[in-house]
């Protein structure tokens, strides 16, 4: 595998101090990653699937009020 070839990137999601982008490595995956300030976490596809299953449920709490507890 040659370390030298480009990373494709593309931006999923932006604001002012946050950023979404996913990155098509030399070897095949995709991969996410999630920039807050001065923090990135950084997913394989599984784990990003995952993370918008608790981001989506985050959604559906904050809509519901008698979700909160």
């Amino acid at each position: 595998m040659n370390d030298d070839l480009p990373i494709q990137t593309d931006t999923l999601a932006e604001t002012s101090n946050f950023i979404i982008y996913k990155a098509e490595e030399p070897d095949g995956e995709t991969t996410y990653h999630l920039e807050l300030g001065m923090a990135t976490l950084h997913f394989f596809q599984e784990e990003w699937d995952e993370f918008l299953e608790l981001v989506q449920a985050l959604a559906n709490v904050g809509r519901n009020p008698e979700n909160r507890k």
